[in-house]
């Protein structure tokens, strides 16, 4: 082992040069970063970076990536104290969301960062999320695939980005913080998921999964949805799962004759069906009032306070595995990350 952290970079905003055509992805970060550190760097881990090949705007990340990037950490396990992966922003929580449910606990801490405004330029925030994402990366055991952005360290699967604009572009509207960095690096143990001491595998093969393409979809409801829209996630044999963004505490417009068929179809089809709330604060509470209470008579599960990112994944995880329509439906409910609010 040459250096104690492996450094992913995936592209995204982070390690983005001017071009003719905007900002886009350059190779040779580890030069750059290196300068940003300069004066930093003794203080530091010794790092290495790795750059995927093409490096991508994050807006064209696939589920195919996650697995992509299982494989990597598979590949170089053993060779590293902790891994950095660098992501652009706008994908960050389906990405990080994931990985938690690929890894679950790990006896290796696996960070994720990226910035607002590239490294090198002006005012960019790139040096200190890299600067807290290296010096975390070998910190005490952070069992939780995690993101540190802004001087704040929070649980992957419960990140959400809420700004595009400004340098505190996430947050965890359902979670508290696992940790702060300020003067010094505070961390809550406490809120910390559990690794069993006694586990620390020598390799990552049992975590990779090959995601299905187009497998999960995701319906907003709002007044008058096009009747057309249910009827395409029906006739989609690629679709197994659709994750359904409710009003409120879970309510669905069940005077609508047209929903009512569709969540009839879904079932009668085994198609997976979550109700998941698009408030962004608290969660689902299905069959609280009329309007969501024969939701779960129709098989419909509910995702409690889980964000769109993380269910999504969780779904896309659960159908990798080839779990069958009716094992899904009992396996759902398992807090496997801590993606969940358990009362």
């Amino acid at each position: 082992m040459s250096a104690q952290v492996l450094v992913v970079y995936t592209g995204g905003t982070i390690g983005m040069t001017q071009t003719a055509q905007g900002l886009a992805p350059a190779s040779g970060l580890q030069d750059r970063i290196e300068r940003a550190l300069d004066g930093s760097l003794s203080s530091l881990p010794s790092f290495e970076v790795l750059e995927i090949s093409p490096l991508i705007d994050s807006a064209n990340i696939t589920p195919a990536h996650w697995t992509k990037l299982v494989s990597i950490l598979n590949i170089h396990w053993q060779d590293y104290d902790g891994f950095v992966i660098l992501h652009g922003t706008d994908t960050m929580a389906y990405t990080a969301s994931a990985l938690s449910f690929m890894l679950g606990a790990g006896s290796k801490n696996v960070i994720l960062t990226g910035s607002q405004i590239p490294l090198g330029m002006n005012r960019s925030d790139a040096t200190a999320n890299l600067q807290a994402a290296l010096s975390l990366a070998v910190i005490k055991s952070i069992p939780d695939v995690s993101l540190v952005f802004n001087g704040k360290l929070m649980r992957g699967n419960r990140i959400q980005k809420i700004s595009s604009g400004r340098f505190e572009a996430f947050h965890t509207p359902n979670d508290d913080l696992l940790g702060e960095l300020a003067i010094h690096i505070q961390l809550y143990p406490e809120r910390l998921s559990e690794f069993p001491s006694d586990q620390c595998p020598t390799n990552l093969d049992d975590k990779l999964v090959t995601f299905q393409s187009g497998a999960v979809a995701v319906l907003t409801l709002h007044p008058s949805l096009p009747i057309s829209v249910y009827q395409s996630v029906l006739d989609d044999q690629n679709c197994h799962g659709i994750i359904l963004m409710t009003y409120g505490a879970g309510n669905v417009p069940d005077q609508n004759p047209a929903f009512l068929s569709f969540l009839t179809e879904a079932m009668l089809r085994k198609k997976i069906v979550v109700n998941l709330t698009q408030c962004l604060h608290g969660g689902v509470s299905q069959g609280a009032y009329a309007a969501g209470s024969m939701l779960s008579s129709m098989n419909v599960l509910s995702g409690q306070d889980m964000t769109l990112e993380a269910a999504f994944c969780k779904l896309h995880w659960l159908i990798a595995k080839g779990e069958s329509y009716h094992s899904l439906m009992e396996k759902w409910s398992i807090n496997y990350a801590n993606e969940l609010t358990t009362k």
